[in-house]
């Protein structure tokens, strides 16, 4: 694993890496960079189109986290409403939801920001060490941006 954090613009990684950002179940992506994919990518749409009825499936299958695969996006799941905040578990298990993603689609490439750092106001510090941890043994580069 590579593993680089750049100040920049996450939208301008370049085009062979896919995307990774947090989201709720509820498919707000009303506020911080869920937002901004919502606005870019039509993502709040698309994920509404992909997975219809996916808040109740979230909240009746008791679901911590979980990775939604849409174009070039992986929008881990890591709370049920918007409002609630994340665990450091439910991004974990998010996380490896992820890595499970990435290897069974052969993807080595992830651009993210600070995830779960931003409005849902994880420790930077911890996460950072979880996303290299949880994926120390793969063959992926991962570059953080942050701004």
């Amino acid at each position: 694993m590579t593993y680089t954090e750049i100040k920049g613009d996450l939208f301008s990684a370049p085009k062979d890496y896919y995307l990774v950002h947090c989201i709720s179940s509820d498919f707000a992506l009303g506020a911080g960079i869920a937002k901004q994919f919502a606005e870019k990518f039509d993502m709040k749409q698309k994920l509404i189109d992909r997975y219809p009825n996916y808040s109740q499936y979230f909240q009746e299958n008791n679901l911590y986290a979980d990775c939604l695969f849409v174009d070039r996006v992986f929008n881990l799941v890591t709370k049920h409403y918007y409002w609630e905040k994340p665990t450091y578990y439910s991004l974990e298990v998010a996380l490896k939801k992820l890595l499970f993603e990435c290897i069974v689609k052969n993807i080595t490439k992830l651009a993210m920001p600070k995830i779960g750092c931003g409005l849902d106001r994880l420790e930077w510090e911890k996460v950072s060490e979880m996303i290299q941890n949880i994926f120390k043994s793969q063959d992926v580069s991962i570059i953080v941006y942050y701004i």
